[in-house]
């Protein structure tokens, strides 16, 4: 199903326009934002896609429309049609291909060049700069007619994404998994672009590698997931669109919504509903987040969190395995907030300790900053029970919404 934006202005016809035939939105918009707040009220009932874990979010007008760093939504990429009650985001769909001409379908979520970033509306991350390093980035070049060719990188749609959760008392680690997309060595979401006169990396994740006629028939959803990304709702090249389910999270205690496309690992591609992507493991990702060669941000897995859909702490892996319903990750800096925003996240499991929760200390964290100030007094551990750092996974999680 295509989403029609609402039209509350001239410009806003044009973008709409730019966006279903491919081309970049200058003024992008969220096309449903659910119920405003009451006259004089500074919050209003939460759309139907967060309902069930944030109840309220802030009403319109907001500080944010002024300055996006005060409190209030703010569209970070501005190329995206944000849908709050279905919680998904339209975007162009990018045609390209491989050199033996196979299709490539892709979408950019991700500039490591400023203009370039408010250029294509999507997101400014400087710290992509450094995943220049082995397999983490490929290469592509544009053509005469502006498609771009990529040097290589192949993704299999065709296995069917699985889980079964462990026991009832402990769903986390799960018994079997197989993730639903998996790249090859030579894929990778992070694009360098050869013959381009300012030196880019694009964070340009695949979606399908299908032929146009057979993504036609999936314009108004019904997306088959052998031959598209897990989290692909609907995509129609003939519109030049692509909607995909956004995740919800939180940073510095405010929710957002993000993409989750790649991962490096099996498992964390399996739980993200992403595709394994082994070439990310070559990104340097050891470093302090806003240390010089470090391309990564944190992003914090809460792993045995409060349970219980009606549980307003609800939070973490245990939850998602027998609910349904997200973990509720813990993000770091992300545009407007903080500096060192990367879409690629390493993950910092966070175990709460026998001690936290039979004190009753466990509770749904909001922010990086609490999970460091828990770890430092010895209620929060690592998956091995040692301190609390990252394990090597990596996320390709570009943010979209921020929602308040």
């Amino acid at each position: 199903m295509r989403i029609i934006p609402k039209l509350n202005q001239a410009g806003s016809l044009i973008a709409a326009l730019a966006v279903a035939a491919g081309a970049t939105a200058v003024n992008a918009e969220v096309v449903v934002r659910g119920k405003e707040g009451k006259p004089l009220d500074e919050v209003r009932e939460a759309p139907a896609s967060i309902a069930p874990d944030f109840r309220t979010i802030v009403a319109q007008p907001s500080p944010s429309e002024v300055k996006p760093e005060f409190l209030g939504p703010v569209l970070l990429m501005k190329s995206a049609h944000v849908d709050l009650e279905k919680g998904t985001a339209t975007l162009p769909l990018r045609r390209g291909k491989l050199k033996t001409g196979e299709p490539v379908w892709f979408i950019i979520t991700d500039a490591s060049d400023e203009n370039l970033a408010n250029l294509h509306g999507v997101n400014y991350s400087p710290k992509m700069a450094y995943a220049l390093t082995g397999a983490a980035t490929r290469h592509a070049s544009i053509g005469k007619d502006g498609g771009f060719v990529f040097a290589a990188g192949k993704v299999d749609f065709k296995p069917a994404r699985a889980i079964e959760p462990g026991p009832a008392n402990a769903p986390f680690p799960p018994k079997s998994f197989q993730p639903g997309s998996v790249g090859d060595a030579a894929y990778t979401p992070l694009v360098y672009v050869d013959n381009s006169a300012k030196s880019v990396i694009l964070n340009a994740p695949v979606v399908s590698m299908a032929s146009e006629a057979e993504l036609n028939t999936m314009c108004d959803g019904n997306a088959d997931a052998s031959k598209v990304h897990d989290k692909v709702v609907a995509i129609c090249p003939r519109d030049g669109t692509v909607t995909l389910a956004l995740t919800l999270g939180t940073t510095f205690d405010k929710p957002i919504f993000y993409l989750s496309t790649e991962a490096n690992n099996p498992l964390v591609a399996t739980l993200e509903g992403a595709t394994m992507t082994p070439a990310m493991s070559d990104m340097p990702f050891a470093l302090e987040d806003a240390s010089p060669g470090e391309s990564a941000e944190r992003i914090v897995v809460v792993v045995n969190g409060p349970t219980g859909l009606d549980n307003p702490q609800r939070q973490g892996l245990y939850s998602a395995l027998t609910d349904g319903r997200g973990p509720i990750n813990v993000l770091g800096g992300i545009p407007t907030i903080n500096l060192d925003y990367s879409p690629m996240w390493r993950i910092f499991p966070a175990v709460w300790t026998d001690e936290a929760i039979q004190k009753g200390y466990r509770y749904r964290m909001t922010s990086a900053l609490q999970a460091a100030e828990m770890a430092t007094r010895g209620f929060i551990k690592s998956l091995d029970g040692g301190e609390f750092r990252a394990v090597g996974f990596v996320v390709n999680c570009p943010v979209v919404y921020r929602i308040n």
